[in-house]
């Protein structure tokens, strides 16, 4: 049990009081229970949940007359928390977030533990500055930093266990031989580490691609590609065999592509792996995508729509019949959009069904079926399928050709709604890409009700958010760009606009961005459009006119949410100036 000092300015419940986080009343309950019971006065009070534990740590540094930190909001340095090891750490829940001049800053639960501080101080050789922390705040960066380091630590011991002297050719037949031993083999943990570490950390992808001196593994989270746990080059084959082996590809195929899948659960969740192989010049680079499998579904509002993108998508959602295309390249959140989408029409008095390439989202009360290749279950052969259920709503996960594109509209004609997506760069560019596909534009015009084109932008931290003024020139781009879109109160004196921006910190990386939201375009059907369409007028004429008809643009709306404080404007320029 801590003791807390006997004398300091007063008791810790006059902090409390002093502070209006207690009642007059509680302070005497408190005071009351401590000489009963003996407890300390912070036992009573933490059992008592009076105070919020955030308000109370910082009431309890007071009057232990000890500085309060916050890890959540700091940058820690990888060096300092070397300072101590993982062990001592965790026995005495202790994190070093900063040091100088000899001395070694340290977020502690118990900051006059004097044993404790002096087995530091011998440990770093510096004089340790003890600080009090939240407790939750200490748990999570205690995981944080000492969980990686752990991982670390983990794939170091796995790589030295697996001899440099062993073949590919002998793992293979080890493995073809024992079965299920292989599951204890140092290459089988590191694959396992590699994974876990992606869905901990959040990553949509896993590039483990074999370079000219090692094999570089990136994750790819938040839409960026970041380089972790470096492998030395004589373990590449033996980890592709161990990824070939779980997604059931062969073993001695090296010279040509190979696609596969498999399952995998981590902490209770359950994720979909898709594997693609492909041969290089160094080796097979192998890419694994990972798709949770989802059981929560956003509403429009949470995805980032807004304004006439939203009410459009809603007026399209309310008609009996037509098509709503959602375009965008891979991993911009179509499928979430139309998961979202389709939740708003979901009732018992409509059979909702979908065809999709996995399904990721599961959609309570909607029949979903999974493209199966090899049994010919394709989008074509199963949307034809479909269409002899009886469905009022049919979803396509992907409009990749000629015939499906067909049945989609002729689904429409015949009364269903039509939810697809479509890989184009923006809405208009959907309607010739469709006619590329040798659909009719008579059919396009009769069936097309809406088409939303996306993009998924980084969000800034919250937790190391900081206000800037924007450069003059970048203001300039925002007004020319936006139009008469710009906020006028957004501008204030002598013209100056304030953004925001993400100073970096742990809790993000030190990248200053935390999960993601949308930026949507929505293109509304409109017999001037659809003039255009007859004429076969090129993508620019289309969008031209859908702006002059009201839709705001991917740019724009990004724009929009810079000035809102949701990103940034290197954010937008990223994902819109790609193409």
């Amino acid at each position: 049990m801590e003791s807390e000092p006997t004398a300091h300015k007063e008791t810790l419940g006059g902090v409390l009081l002093a502070q209006d986080l207690i009642t007059s009343e509680q302070k005497e309950k408190i005071q009351f229970e401590v000489l009963n019971t003996g407890k300390s006065e912070r036992d009573v009070v933490a059992e008592r949940g009076w105070v919020p534990a955030r308000s109370f740590a910082e009431a309890r540094a007071e009057f232990l007359g000890v500085p309060f930190v916050s890890l959540t909001k700091l940058a820690i340095s990888p060096k300092v928390v070397t300072r101590i090891p993982e062990p001592t750490a965790r026995n005495y829940k202790v994190v070093p977030f900063a040091e100088g001049a000899g001395e070694l800053s340290v977020a502690m639960l118990d900051p006059l533990n004097l044993p404790a501080i002096e087995l530091l101080e011998r440990g770093s050789g510096m004089k340790v500055i003890p600080h009090l922390a939240e407790k939750a705040d200490l748990e999570v960066a205690l995981e944080r930093f000492y969980g990686e380091e752990k991982m670390d630590a983990e794939i170091s011991e796995a790589l030295e266990a697996a001899a440099p002297t062993t073949k590919i050719e002998e793992h293979i037949k080890e493995m073809e031989k024992a079965g299920e031993v292989f599951r204890e083999a140092p290459v089988s943990r590191i694959v396992s580490l590699v994974l876990e570490y992606a869905v901990k950390a959040g990553a949509s992808d896993v590039h483990i691609e074999p370079l000219e001196e090692k094999t570089r593994v990136r994750f790819r989270v938040d839409g960026v590609l970041r380089e972790k746990f470096p492998l030395p080059r004589r373990v590449h084959p033996s980890i592709v065999a161990r990824i070939k082996i779980l997604a059931r590809l062969k073993l001695d195929e090296r010279r040509r592509p190979q696609d596969g899948r498999f399952k995998v659960e981590v902490g209770g969740v359950r994720v979909d792996l898709r594997i693609s192989v492909v041969p290089t010049i160094f080796g097979e680079k192998v890419v694994i995508r990972l798709l949770e499998e989802r059981g929560d579904i956003l509403s429009l509002e949470a995805l980032g729509l807004s304004g006439i993108s939203i009410k459009r998508i809603r007026d399209t959602l309310a008609q009996p019949n037509g098509v709503m295309l959602v375009t965008g390249p891979t991993g911009s959140g179509k499928t979430l959009t139309l998961a979202a989408s389709i939740s708003q029409i979901n009732k018992v008095g409509i059979n909702i069904i979908t065809l999709e390439d996995p399904v990721e989202i599961r959609l309570p009360g909607v029949t979903q079926i999974q493209v199966n290749r090899d049994v010919d279950l394709t989008f074509a052969s199963g949307l034809r399928s479909i269409l002899r259920q009886d469905p009022d709503v049919v979803m396509v996960g992907e409009i990749r050709d000629t015939e499906t594109a067909e049945l989609a509209v002729h689904a429409a004609l015949t009364g269903h709604l039509v939810f697809a997506t479509l890989h184009t760069n923006s809405a208009a560019g959907a309607l010739p890409r469709m006619m590329d596909m040798q659909v009719e534009p008579y059919l396009l015009v009769s069936t097309v009700n809406a088409i939303v084109a996306q993009r998924l932008v980084r969000t800034i931290h919250k937790d190391c958010q900081e206000e800037i003024t924007a450069p003059p020139e970048v203001v300039e781009e925002m007004k020319e760009v936006l139009g008469p879109l710009f906020p006028q109160k957004a501008e204030g004196e002598g013209g100056k606009v304030t953004i925001h921006r993400g100073k970096g910190c742990e809790g993000c990386g030190g990248t200053g961005y935390k999960g993601r939201t949308g930026i949507f375009e929505v293109l509304a059907a409109s017999e001037n459009i659809s003039r255009l369409v007859l004429e076969h007028q090129p993508t620019q004429a289309i969008e031209r006119q859908a702006i002059k008809e009201g839709m705001v643009t991917l740019q724009q709306d990004g724009f929009l949410k810079v000035l809102a404080g949701k990103t940034t404007v290197e954010e937008i320029m990223r994902v819109t100036r790609e193409e």
